[in-house]
């Protein structure tokens, strides 16, 4: 694959891939601990915890973006590694609920700074545009199967092992990552369209609130959280307390919800050369929707079986593919390229604030009121992200959608760069 024949490519993909399945590691683990410190309210816990993630990516990762074509990437990078690992080390020697949320927090302040500036490091690296769309897809499928592997390494490894251990590959992973980030030749950020920091900081924002296929994502954030907090916040509780499974239950629950998110991400590529992106993203909300609306039926039906569950989280992970897998392509077709960096920030922002929002649903009002009333709520969310994806993105989108704030400068004397319509088209 022409693609992996990119040297500085394959290192970063490399430290991408290695994080991320510390990353699952930790979310498997950290999803445990909570169920050994606080009991039937591991829900209320973890839903705190991942809300204080949240708030660190909505209010950090715009800053980063604003500031990273002052630092050295690659320093810049590792250094975020090497936290992150210490950090997660310390998770296992936790004593007390609140040490997981000071912990979570700086964890989760390293993740913002690292993730908007990792993307915006591939466009530099792979300039070609069709070499881009397969590692926008390349890095989707690594999301996919670190979603559905890392479940299930975690379900072996507990068969063997305490929970406290996988804190320490997660660790492990870090480090790794920051030893194949030194070995890429990262080279300068590209001057930013905007010179002061909060300028660049909401010139992405801006860019969202003035195009239409960017507000369509923005809606559709709200329809991938709903759905996404179902099997994140709850399924610890719902496996140990409902179904009576063992630790080794909930990794393989959470196996099945990475198992329809990898399937959609493999097929996806051959339809996106077929179908627009608005088409498959706005199938993946309906589809998220409906699955939603039958984890409330099977709830009041009383039906709560390990395969009814299964089926259910699949069709939710088949549903997020659909609608995470498209939107880098959407977002590049959106912007010139000096504006990529602060447009994916924004997206890493906003997709996060929608998370803000349903995490605390799904904790604490499936906590203290239970699922069928959090899941309830959930599920109008999605249905009215969906319906305002469909109103805020027209059909046939096909016009200049690069905004003015966003627009790269045109040096006296030269043409105006060109945006690529054929891209435009197909994003829509």
């Amino acid at each position: 694959m022409r693609l992996f024949a990119i040297r500085d490519y394959r290192y970063l993909f490399g430290a991408q891939i290695i994080a991320l399945f510390g990353t699952g590691l930790t979310t498997v683990a950290l999803g445990l601990l909570a169920y050994d410190l606080a009991g039937p309210r591991a829900g209320m816990v973890l839903g705190t915890a991942l809300t204080i993630k949240m708030v660190m990516y909505v209010v950090i990762a715009p800053l980063a973006a604003a500031y990273v074509d002052r630092l050295p990437r690659r320093t810049f990078l590792v250094l975020l590694d090497v936290v992150r690992a210490a950090v997660v080390l310390a998770l296992p020697l936790v004593s007390e609920v609140w040490h997981i949320y000071v912990l979570i927090g700086l964890l989760q302040a390293g993740s913002a700074a690292f993730t908007p500036t990792f993307q915006a490091v591939i466009p530099d690296i792979v300039t070609d545009q069709s070499d881009y769309t397969r590692a926008l897809s390349a890095s989707q499928v690594a999301y996919t199967m670190e979603s559905l592997l890392s479940p299930v390494l975690a379900a072996v490894a507990l068969a063997f092992i305490s929970f406290n251990w996988l804190f320490l590959g997660t660790s492990a992973g870090f480090l790794l990552s920051a030893l194949l980030v030194l070995k890429t030749r990262i080279p300068n950020a590209r001057p930013s369209a905007h010179t002061q920091a909060w300028d660049k900081a909401a010139a992405g924002i801006r860019a969202f609130l003035r195009t239409p296929r960017l507000r369509g994502i923005m809606a559709l954030n709200l329809v991938v959280a709903a759905a996404g907090s179902i099997v994140v916040v709850n399924t610890v509780n719902y496996v140990r307390d409902e179904l009576g499974g063992s630790q080794s239950g909930v990794a393989w629950m959470l196996a099945a919800s990475g198992g329809g998110t990898l399937l959609a991400a493999l097929v996806l590529p051959r339809v996106l050369d077929r179908i627009t992106a608005r088409t498959v993203m706005t199938t993946g909300a309906g589809v998220l929707v409906g699955g939603t609306i039958a984890a409330v039926a099977l709830l009041a039906a009383g039906l709560t079986t390990w395969t009814g569950t299964a089926i259910v989280w699949t069709v939710i992970g088949i549903g997020m593919a659909l609608i995470v897998t498209p939107t880098g392509n959407v977002l590049r077709a959106s912007v010139r390229p000096n504006a990529l960096p602060e447009v994916f920030a924004a997206q890493f922002s906003l997709s996060h604030l929608a998370w803000l929002i349903t995490y605390p649903i799904a904790g604490w009002l499936g906590t203290n009121s239970g699922f069928a009333l959090a899941w309830s709520v959930l599920a109008a969310l999605a249905g009215a992200g969906a319906v305002g994806a469909l109103l805020l993105w027209p059909r046939h989108d096909g016009r200049r959608a690069v905004t003015e704030p966003t627009a790269e400068p045109v040096t006296p004397g030269r043409p105006a760069p060109r945006t690529d319509r054929s891209s435009l088209s197909k994003a829509a």
